[in-house]
C-alpha cells in the first residue's frame, strides 16, 4: 500500500508532519519500537510507530532518524499521548533525511494501525500471489511445469507467510515449502492424511479445519482438472487416490479472497498430478501387455521379449538383467456399484514409490495395470547376484503395510478394504506367471485376515496354517464344534480348564513334564486332564493325526 492511502482513512487519526512529496513510497510492514536503535529489527519498507520513549533531549532525534533512514523505512508515525505535540527537533531531523512523519492521535492505539496496515498489506500481497497462481497455471497447463508445485508452495511461504504440504493419500511428502520451517515429518504427513481421508468421507466440503499438537491445519482436496467436486456420484471413487494441500493455519475465517487463491493453488496443482498420471501411461500399457501375454500362457521367449522392452523405460541405463516382483491389490467396498480397478491401480503406484526408492523420480521405476478391481504391478528389481538363491530381498508386505495402514484405513472406515499380496523375486519370464499366482494367493491369504488394510507376503506361504483361511465357514465351524464343544461345556460345568490344558500340551509337543511346568501342575494332575479330554472326544492325543486335528481345530476356533 501506499503512504498517501493512509491519509485517506479518517479512523487513523494520522497528520501529515512533513514528506509530501515521500508519499508514493510503497508501505511494506509495521513496526512499532521505543529502542534508541531498532536497525537489528528493520528490513526495509516499514511504517515505523513511536511513543518516543528513546528521546531524551533534542540531540536524540538526529541519530535515531538517521538510523531509520538508513534502514529504507517507509515512513516515521509518533504517537502524541505522553508528550503532546511531536517536538520540533524529530521534525527536522524528518525532513533533513527525507522522512515522511505523521503524528498519531492521541485518542488511536497503534494496534489500530498496525491491523489496518497489515490487513491491506496482505490482502494486496494476495492479489500479486493469485496473479502469479493464475500465471503458472496457464503456463502448465500449455507447456512445462516449470518448477512444480514446490514453487507456488514457496510463494504461499515467502508472501503469505503460510507453510504448506502436498500429501498423496498415503501420507507421502510430494511437495513441501522450503520457507518457514523444517520438512514436516512423516508421522506427521500420515496423521494430516488419515484427518483429510476420514474428513472426506463424510462428504464435507474442503477445506477440512482441525488442529494437531496444539498447531490448526486447513486440509484442501487437489482433484483432477478435468472433475469438479459434484462430478463423482461416490467419494469412495476417489478418496483413495487424490492427493491434498495441507496448509499450516486455520481457514475458519480467511476472507473469501484468501480461499479462492488456496483453491487456484490446488488447481495448479491437480496440472501437475494430471502430467504425472500422463507420463505413467506408457508405463501402464507395458504392464498390461506383460500380463495378458502371462495370463494366455504365452511362450516364454515372447514374454521375455516384451521384458527386455520394459526394463529400459523403467530402469534406465541398467546394464544387467532385473529380477522381477509382482504386487497384487484389490480395493473392496460394501454395497454400492464402485468402480475400483482404477482406484487400486492409482493406490497400487502410490504404495509402492516409498519402498523403492531408487533414484530422483521413484514413481517411474513401476508398472501397474489392472483388471476387474484388481491392480498388479510389475516391479523391477536390479540384479543383486549372478547366482539366482533368492538373496534379492526386494518388496517385503511387513514394510509395505506399516508405511500406509493408519492413512488408508481412515479413508475406508467401516465399509472398504484394501488388501495387498508381494511375491518373490523372479529373474526369468518363466518364472512370472508363478509370481503372479503367488502374489494373488498372498492377496487372498492377507483378505481372510482382520482389519481394513492386510498384506501378505511369499515368505508366508510356507505353512499349512495359510490354508485354513480358505476353508468354507460351515465345513470350519462343524470341524470344531465336534471336537472342542464337549470340552466347552465340560469347562463351564466343572472350570477344569481342558481348553487351556489341550493348547498348552500341543504348544509343548506333548511333552509331559514341559507342559506340567508350564502350567504349574504335577504330572499326575496333567495326566487326568488329558484322559478326560481324550475321554470326552473320543481321541487319542498320542497320534499324530489327533494332535493335528485338535491343533487346527483350536486355529479354526
Amino acid at each position: 500500500m501506499r503512504l498517501r492511502a493512509l491519509l485517506d482513512t479518517d479512523a487513523l487519526g494520522l497528520k501529515l508532519l512533513g514528506g509530501e512529496e515521500e508519499l508514493d513510497r510503497t508501505v511494506r510492514g509495521v513496526m512499532t519500537t521505543d529502542l534508541r536503535d531498532p536497525s537489528r529489527y528493520l528490513s526495509g519498507g516499514e511504517l515505523v510507530l513511536t511513543g518516543l520513549a528513546w528521546r531524551r533531549d533534542a540531540d536524540d532525534s538526529e541519530p535515531f532518524v538517521r538510523i531509520l533512514a538508513q534502514a529504507g523505512v517507509a515512513a516515521l508515525a509518533a504517537g502524541e499521548a505522553e508528550l503532546g505535540d511531536v517536538p520540533e527537533d524529530l521534525v527536522l531531523a524528518c525532513a533533513r533525511h527525507r522522512l515522511p512523519l505523521f503524528a498519531v492521535h492521541e485518542s488511536v492505539a497503534f494496534a489500530t494501525i498496525t491491523e489496518h496496515v497489515v490487513r491491506q498489506v496482505s490482502g494486496e500481497r494476495a492479489g500479486d500471489l493469485a496473479a502469479v497462481v493464475d500465471r503458472h497455471r496457464r503456463m502448465m497447463t500449455s507447456g512445462p511445469a516449470g518448477g512444480g508445485p514446490d514453487v507456488v508452495l514457496d510463494l504461499l511461504g515467502s508472501d503469505l507467510d503460510l507453510r504448506a504440504w502436498v500429501l498423496s493419500p498415503t501420507g507421502r511428502l510430494i511437495a513441501g515449502s522450503k520457507v518457514g520451517g523444517p520438512v514436516l515429518p512423516a508421522d506427521m504427513c500420515a496423521k494430516l492424511a488419515a484427518e483429510h481421508l476420514a474428513a472426506a468421507r463424510t462428504g464435507r466440503r474442503g477445506p477440512h479445519r482441525f488442529t494437531l499438537d496444539a498447531t490448526p491445519y486447513s486440509l484442501f482436496p487437489i482433484r483432477s482438472t478435468g472433475r469438479s467436486p459434484q462430478a463423482s456420484r461416490d467419494v469412495r471413487e476417489t478418496v483413495l487416490s487424490d492427493w491434498l494441500l495441507a496448509v499450516e493455519a486455520d481457514a475458519g475465517d480467511w476472507p473469501e479472497e484468501r480461499l479462492d487463491l488456496l483453491q487456484g493453488v490446488t488447481q495448479l496443482i491437480a496440472v501437475e498430478r494430471d502430467r504425472r498420471d500422463a507420463a505413467r501411461t506408457v508405463r501402464r500399457r507395458l504392464a498390461q501387455e506383460v500380463l495378458e501375454l502371462v495370463q494366455t500362457g504365452a511362450a516364454p521367449a515372447e514374454i521375455a521379449a516384451r521384458l527386455r522392452v520394459a526394463a529400459p523405460v523403467l530402469l534406465p541405463g541398467l546394464g544387467a538383467a532385473p529380477h522381477w516382483q509382482v504386487v497384487v491389490a484389490r480395493v473392496e467396498w460394501e454395497g454400492g456399484e464402485v468402480e475400483c480397478g482404477p482406484v487400486a491401480q492409482s493406490l497400487l503406484e502410490e504404495i509402492l514409490v516409498d519402498p523403492l526408492a531408487m533414484g530422483p523420480e521413484p514413481s517411474d521405476r513401476i508398472a501397474v495395470a489392472h483388471t476387474g478391481d484388481e491392480a498388479i504391478a510389475l516391479v523391477p528389481l536390479p540384479a543383486v547376484s549372478s547366482e539366482h538363491d533368492g538373496s534379492e530381498e526386494g518388496i517385503l508386505a511387513d514394510h509395505l503395510l506399516e508405511s500406509v495402514r493408519d492413512p488408508l484405513s481412515a479413508g475406508l472406515d467401516d465399509d472398504g478394504r484394501v488388501t495387498l499380496g508381494v511375491s518373490a523375486a523372479v529373474h526369468s519370464a518363466e518364472g512370472l506367471r508363478g509370481a503372479l499366482e503367488e502374489a494373488r494367493h498372498a492377496r487372498r491369504v492377507a483378505a481372510a485376515r482382520p482389519g481394513r488394510v492386510c498384506a501378505a507376503g511369499h515368505q508366508e506361504l510356507a505353512s499349512h496354517v495359510l490354508l485354513l483361511p480358505f476353508v468354507p465357514d460351515d465345513v470350519r465351524r462343524a470341524f470344531t464344534a465336534r471336537l472342542l464343544d464337549p470340552l466347552r461345556d465340560y469347562d463351564r460345568r466343572h472350570r477344569a480348564e481342558l481348553i487351556p490344558t489341550l493348547e498348552a500340551f500341543l504348544d509343548c509337543d506333548g511333552s509331559w513334564t514341559r507342559c506340567a511346568t508350564r502350567l504349574h501342575l504335577h504330572v499326575n494332575t496333567l495326566r487326568y486332564r488329558v484322559g478326560r479330554i481324550e475321554q470326552l472326544t473320543s481321541r487319542d492325543l498320542s497320534r499324530l493325526e489327533d494332535k493335528l486335528d485338535f491343533f487346527l481345530a483350536l486355529r479354526m476356533s
